[in-house]
């Protein structure tokens, strides 16, 4: 993509080789060829449907779980913002924008006395990519809440999906393929004191701040847990509790968390990912997958795995 004319019609913010380093979480990772930021959903439907089909299209959300790779992100990154951050009570339920932050949703619940929600306000991320990854903490997953959510297709078509649509499982939604998530409505199990929801959620803030790294340029859960396993155990029996590589390094507070120690690169981190894989499949035969998602264009070969 050479040129901005096929989006002379969008209404939001286009730019040309656009930072991102400082927006992830890490803070790490190249440019974005063009980063475009919508005014609404209709502007990002009239961008992609003037989009050509073979331009890279990639969604970046509060970026607390993402690696974007040394050599930055092809084509056309897309980050929501303004509006599509809304949150809305809708009679037993709320409907939330894909960029509210899932705290925040955890906290507009509470005051509404909506049950269910407290676990959102241990995620650092934000709905639509709680709804693309099913994401979860103490023992409840998004899955528990979404009633239905509405998604815009790569060809620019608004459609709305029942949540038993996606198929969602640990740490997964089947999401129609290029589809980008827009809101989604989170149905409350039940009306509980807003008191007592505050304390559950301060407890569950404190124990995750006793046992995460949380002041650290990390960027969350690095693997996702195997069927009958913990990841952080699997990690830590190979050996891998505080391993280096470069400016990398894994948690010496809770092993399944990669640092950025201070001048740390994305191409540092993933093969740091990948060191502590091999190692674990060396001593225990298993597999770890990466919960963490790595986007863009690496300076040098890493595996995909």
């Amino acid at each position: 993509m050479t040129t901005a004319a096929p989006f002379q019609q969008a209404r939001g913010r286009l730019k040309e080789q656009a930072p991102l380093a400082a927006r992830s979480w890490f803070r790490t990772g190249g440019a974005a060829d063009w980063l475009f930021v919508p005014q609404d959903a209709e502007d990002l439907a009239t961008a992609l449907r003037q989009c050509p089909s073979d331009l890279p299209v990639t969604v970046l959300g509060a970026c607390s779980n993402v690696i974007i790779r040394d050599g930055g992100l092809p084509g056309l990154t897309i980050r929501l913002a303004g509006g599509f951050a809304n949150i809305e009570t809708d009679g037993d339920g709320l409907i939330a924008g894909a960029a509210a932050l899932d705290s925040s949703v955890a906290e507009t619940a509470a005051q509404a006395r909506m049950a269910g929600f407290a676990f959102l306000s241990t995620i650092p991320g934000s709905i639509g990519g709680a709804v693309c990854m099913n994401a979860g903490a103490y023992g409840d997953d998004l899955s528990t809440l979404l009633d239905w959510v509405e998604i815009l297709t790569r060809e620019g078509t608004i459609q709305r999906l029942p949540a038993p649509a996606l198929e969602m499982r640990y740490r997964h939604s089947s999401l129609p393929e290029g589809s980008i998530v827009l809101r989604a409505r989170l149905k409350a199990h039940g009306a509980e004191d807003p008191a007592t929801i505050q304390q559950t959620m301060q407890e569950m803030r404190a124990s995750r701040e006793a046992s995460q790294p949380l002041r650290a340029r990390t960027g969350g859960s690095t693997f996702r847990n195997p069927e009958g396993h913990k990841a952080w155990e699997l990690i830590d029996a190979a050996g891998c509790r505080g391993l280096r590589h470069g400016g990398a390094q894994i948690s010496e507070k809770h092993c399944n968390f990669m640092l950025n120690t201070g001048d740390a690169t994305s191409t540092e981190l993933e093969e740091l990912g990948e060191m502590v894989r091999a190692r674990v499949l060396d001593r225990s035969g298993i597999t770890l997958h990466w919960e963490i998602r790595r986007l863009g264009r690496p300076l040098s070969p890493a595996s995909p795995s």
